[in-house]
């Protein structure tokens, strides 16, 4: 409840497979440019001094630290080492411990009883003020010492918050403040949302249940974390390998591996062991005529054994029942609670409308697909496109820009992200030199992010540089929120405490004291975000020169920052709605945006730094049929895991597997083959409970939100002012569907009753841009 450890991590479901590009249509033209006038647009702004500097500061290796006054990670004159990062959870705990007596004896004084919201989310902050940075230590530092006291620092607060999540005494206090009127009217939008998550999460955490239901449900919240970790182990495990016979591979289009693999099997005479997801998988699937070897290796990758089939129905009844013991109908009732869908059956009218407005366009996908089946075996008319056919009849092909780009290096996207930023909210981007022992590698960059009017907004530290030992993918971490801090009274946490005490926290206010600043627009201090950016590009050598990003690698980070610029506008003065802590079914909204934008030649022009011309192109694209086939395969998933996380789940009848197949008769294009159970691969079912259509929900809003706002005069900055005050500002402290609903001028959707997801549903998903794997 009072701390969101590791949400701040965000990850989003990925799709199957890279989205596929001009394999279908004949007529090549229409993946080319065609250059014409356009309506009257924006502006474009001339590169500032700042946004040309970013591009050598990204570009080249890091020049040796210039000598300054040593400091501590981020800034924080106390973090310089291992010991030091211990002793802060230690002062913070002591703090925390003083706060949560403070906020228990709340009902013993009326104008305690008015600042419990406020302290209850100071104590949140405090909590996720370490735990976030021990989340980022420990999977970015490369010092195993730090990484092993970063791990022990995680456990001992998050002990401590799940103390706090069942704290009756709290819970109590809150209950008191939510049914007492003047407090309630006393309370800002903000405060008020802010109270009710509070609220939310202790009903969650079962605190209102009897003593021996609440021990139960400690006990089954022990169970499913226990089962998760299990559950993605084994998604994750290698399968068994396919026996592909030599004669099986005549004919592979592939001349390199599949030529090397065929005198492999011809030399040896023996068949060859292929394991699922190797690249020579990956060949076969592509380039084998013959339909055998692709069928055999489908049937491994989605074979499971009865333990992990076991363990994913023991996590899904697991959860069923701690829904049952809170008086929900079922898991996905407790958790769309507080989500825009609100309630399952909401979910079911986005998916359903959703699945009728992409069926016709994946149908004559496959139709295309069948064509060409049809002509490569001499087959009657239209034969049934198998699984396995997918990537042979639409092999996958990298993302490409939709006209050509000279090399695009780091500097040069963070040149143009700036630029774009500036065009549209008045906000820049501006290098800064960290201090001697401020970052946790010398690959770290950091910037300051600068608004033309209130300056500084906060700090983005880019860990972009793929090293040994960094996990894999890209990611975005809130290592601190905004939140307002001139009104704190920390004094009145101190009543009771002696001087040994006050001596024991000062090191934890300390920490919190040096990233505070005067907001000039509002007259008040707040403490400044920061947020950190994983991404694993090459890193800039003298010899090889600057790291030059694929197409996919230029939309991962304009997708992550996104997320770094909801982060830093949405500052509101409570941090559980700050920036990116919003709706699971909302927070995604930001970042595919950025995507969106990519595919106007507006933008693209932003890369070179000397263009200022108006002058624009009308980029016709072709749409790649294929994604309508992504597409509707997402929907099934999201099928799936709303059936999985259903009333049905606790039924002694329920069978995993005979689920998926069911829902595979009943609404898929692509048959399901009997013997597989590729269910016990779905690892978003851990972390993405209930919750796998958000990421198709933000898709279609965004989309919508392109083409009303944005796809006409993307450099707009009447359109950006109004998206950032109707939105981003805002970060989860208002209603997601009054923010959606203003934004796009629509009373239906701010209603955000059924029909409003409905509505959403029928806007069909046009981001054939979009790249799997970011988070």
């Amino acid at each position: 409840m009072l701390a969101k450890a590791a949400k701040h991590v965000l990850s989003r479901p990925t799709t199957l497979r890279l989205h596929f590009r001009g394999s279908i249509n004949a007529d090549r033209r229409w993946g080319k440019a065609l250059v014409s006038r356009s309506a009257t647009t924006s502006a474009i702004q001339p590169a500032s001094v700042d946004d040309r500097d970013l591009i050598a500061f990204f570009d080249y290796p890091q020049a040796p630290q210039k000598v300054t006054t040593p400091t501590g990670l981020f800034g924080h004159r106390a973090l310089t080492t291992p010991a030091a990062f211990n002793a802060l959870a230690d002062s913070t705990l002591r703090r925390a411990q003083l706060l949560t007596e403070r906020v228990l004896r709340a009902r013993e004084s009326r104008d305690e009883l008015f600042k419990v919201v406020k302290n209850l989310d100071r104590l949140s902050d405090m909590l996720c003020g370490v735990i976030d940075l021990a989340e980022l230590l420990r999977n970015a530092h490369p010092d195993p010492v730090w990484v092993q006291t970063a791990d022990d620092v995680y456990e001992k607060l998050c002990e401590f918050m799940n103390v706090l999540n069942t704290n009756v005494g709290l819970y109590e206090v809150l209950g008191t403040v939510l049914r007492d009127r003047e407090i309630v009217k006393s309370l800002s939008s903000e405060a008020y949302q802010t109270a009710l998550i509070f609220w939310r999460d202790f009903e969650k955490s079962g605190i209102h249940l009897p003593p021996a239901q609440r021990d139960r449900f400690v006990s089954l919240s022990t169970e499913i974390l226990v089962l998760g970790r299990q559950f993605l182990n084994e998604a994750a495990a290698p399968r068994p390998p396919a026996r592909i016979r030599f004669s099986e591979l005549q004919g592979v289009k592939d001349l390199g591996m599949g030529a090397r693999l065929r005198l492999q099997a011809q030399v040896t005479k023996r068949d060859l062991l292929v394991y699922p997801g190797s690249l020579q998988a990956q060949m076969i699937m592509r380039s084998a005529p013959a339909e055998e070897p692709r069928r055999k290796l489908y049937m491994a990758a989605n074979s499971s054994t009865y333990e992990q089939i076991e363990t994913l129905e023991r996590l899904l009844r697991a959860r069923g029942e701690l829904a049952r013991l809170v008086g929900r109908e079922s898991y996905a009732h407790m958790v769309l609670a507080d989500k825009m869908a609100k309630s399952p059956e909401n979910v079911r009218l986005f998916l359903d409308a959703l699945m009728d407005r992409t069926r016709p366009y994946a149908r004559r996908a496959l139709r295309t697909l069948s064509m060409r089946k049809q002509a490569d075996l001499k087959t009657p008319p239209f034969p049934i496109i198998q699984p396995w056919d997918r990537d042979y009849y639409c092999p996958p092909e990298p993302p490409s820009p939709p006209v050509s780009l000279p090399p695009l290096t780091l500097g040069t996207v963070f040149m143009a992200l700036s630029r774009l930023f500036r065009s549209l909210f008045g906000v820049s981007l501006r290098i800064s030199e960290p201090s001697l022992g401020e970052v946790w590698h010398r690959d770290v960059r950091k910037l300051e992010v600068i608004d033309e009017q209130r300056g500084l907004l906060g700090s983005i530290y880019a860990d972009l540089f793929a090293r040994s030992g960094k996990p894999g993918g890209a990611a975005h971490y809130t290592v601190r929120c905004s939140r307002r801090t001139d009104d704190d009274d920390e004094e009145g946490d101190m009543i009771y405490s002696d001087e040994h005490l006050r001596a024991a926290v000062q090191l934890s206010r300390d920490f919190e004291e040096e990233r505070r600043v005067q907001n000039r627009c509002r007259g008040v201090t707040l403490q400044l975000p920061m947020v950190v950016l994983l991404c694993e590009f090459l890193r800039p050598t003298t010899g090889r020169g600057p790291a030059v990003l694929g197409w996919h690698e230029v939309f991962t980070l304009f997708h992550e920052m996104g997320h770094a610029m909801h982060s830093m506008i949405g500052q509101t003065e409570y941090q559980n709605v700050s920036g990116t802590r919003c709706a699971t079914d909302f927070v995604e909204l930001p970042s595919i945006l950025m995507e969106h934008f990519l595919s106007s030649s507006a933008i693209l022009s932003l890369f070179d730094r000397d263009s200022t011309s108006s002058v624009r192109y009308s980029l016709i694209h072709h749409e790649d049929p294929c994604c309508s086939i992504d597409t509707h395969t997402q929907i099934l998933l999201a099928m799936l895991d709303q059936i999985y996380h259903s009333p049905s789940v606790l039924t002694p009848q329920f069978d995993s597997t005979e689920t998926l197949a069911t829902l595979h008769e009943a609404r898929s294009l692509i048959p399901y083959v009997a013997g597989t159970s590729w269910q016990t691969q779905f690892g978003h079912l851990f972390g993405y409970g209930a919750t796998y259509y958000s990421y198709l929900f933000d898709r279609a809003i965004a989309s919508r939100v392109w083409r009303r706002l944005f796809r006409h005069d993307p450099l707009n900055r009447d359109m950006g002012e109004r998206y950032m005050q109707e939105v981003l500002r805002h970060g989860g402290g208002k209603d997601a569907w009054k923010m959606v609903g203003a934004l796009l001028d629509s009373l239906q959707l701010a209603n955000g009753d059924a029909g409003a997801m409905a509505e959403v549903g029928k806007w069909r998903i046009e981001d054939d841009i979009a790249v799997p794997g970011r988070h």
